[in-house]
């Protein structure tokens, strides 16, 4: 595939080789010195020593920032905010998985503001609180295809205090660059394959099933979960696959375009028990994702008749889709429930009460009370999809 650029929402560069006009792009967003927020793990890797030299022979001086956790807290912001002002910065390169670009995001976000992190938290207008003219620009390269992050105008960060997760929010926290280049995807490993690629699919399930009116939101949804469709088990068996990683990058940026519409209980579930017991996101999300949908059948049944039919599945229906998404789980060896991933349930009543306050929540089809987020939760702990 020749490598192209596309905006939309922001500047995308797709396709291998995307990743060594990284200089490039920052000379033309006028940063020499900018900081690169990234994990410990993808630190040490030759990839990004190699970036960071070469950049460096086109006159942009990189420096790594590397304290980002697998579920980022609000620590995390505060060090890399420290490490950004401790230098004479001028811009952030997000690098990694979703973890880091949200990170990033919340560092450039806050940087320069007079006002602490949580004052942007997504609550009401807290957004117009921030000085846009000093949110720092942000090239965003992914490394994984899951969240979207680098196509989104918020960051999830966990509240150290109380182990919840927050949103923050601001609509120039959008990237001004995207390289999605398959080559950073290649050597992850199968289970984080699987994993976040059902997380991409849940985004763009959730926002094709959230009721509220934006057809283009549906159409940009209903294509990502056919290439999630087409690639990710290609990609599971076989993580050398440009193709199928390139489109999977695309699909994971698709639906998180598509999910401005709305998420839902997934997500709201999924952010609680992240919150709680730091699991991964997209995992948390594959395993909650049949119950979710059996529990919002009777509001989605025609909407999976629609989305049968795309997929090209057979009788054409909710249980199509169903079984699609068992079928999907079970050959990624994604668990079937909870319990599996050493989750109890002595925080159920709390999970439910964290659930329904969850910002993700108000975009589920059927809005339900805390009581019915517990019995879900203890559903898919264990393995009962009954709604009652």
């Amino acid at each position: 595939m020749a490598m192209t650029n596309w905006n939309y929402p922001t500047s995308i560069c797709v396709g291998e080789g995307a990743l060594n006009t990284l200089a490039q792009q920052c000379q033309r967003l006028n940063m020499t010195s900018p900081m690169l927020v990234t994990d410990p793990f993808l630190a040490e890797l030759d990839i990004i020593k190699r970036l960071v030299a070469d950049c460096a022979k086109q006159g942009v001086m990189i420096t790594v920032f590397a304290d980002i956790q697998g579920n980022p807290t609000d620590e995390n912001v505060s060090k890399g905010i420290a490490a950004y002002n401790a230098q004479d910065h001028d811009g952030i390169i997000a690098y990694g998985g979703g973890s880091s670009l949200d990170a990033a995001k919340a560092i450039a976000l806050c940087a320069k503001q007079s006002l602490p992190l949580w004052h942007f938290e997504d609550i009401g207008d807290n957004w117009t609180q921030a000085d846009e003219s000093k949110i720092v620009a942000v090239i965003a390269i992914p490394t994984t295809a899951g969240t979207g992050s680098e196509v989104g105008r918020a960051s999830v960060i966990t509240d150290g205090q109380n182990h919840t997760k927050k949103i923050i929010f601001h609509p120039k926290m959008l990237p001004v660059q995207v390289l999605l280049d398959p080559l950073t995807t290649v050597d992850l490993p199968a289970h984080i394959t699987a994993a976040t690629g059902m997380d991409a699919l849940s985004h763009s399930l959730e926002a094709y099933c959230a009721p509220s009116y934006h057809p283009m939101a549906d159409g940009i949804a209903l294509e990502s979960i056919q290439l999630i469709k087409r690639n990710l088990y290609k990609a599971y068996v076989d993580g050398q696959d440009i193709d199928a990683r390139t489109q999977l990058l695309v699909a994971s940026c698709m639906g998180a375009t598509a999910f401005q519409k709305g998420l839902g209980a997934m997500h709201a579930l999924a952010h609680t028990l992240g919150g709680l017991y730091d699991k991964h996101h997209g995992l948390l999300n594959a395993i909650l994702m049949p119950y979710v949908l059996h529990a919002n059948r009777s509001e989605i049944e025609t909407k999976m008749v629609t989305l049968a039919r795309a997929l090209s599945l057979q009788s054409p229906g909710f249980e199509a889709v169903e079984e699609w998404v068992l079928g999907l789980r079970k050959t990624l060896e994604i668990p079937h429930t909870l319990a599996e991933i050493g989750i109890g349930d002595e925080d159920a009543l709390k999970i439910g009460e964290l659930a329904l306050n969850d910002a993700a929540a108000g975009g589920n089809p059927i809005q339900f009370t805390a009581q019915e987020y517990t019995h879900l939760f203890l559903h898919a702990l264990t393995g009962n999809k009954t709604t009652s």
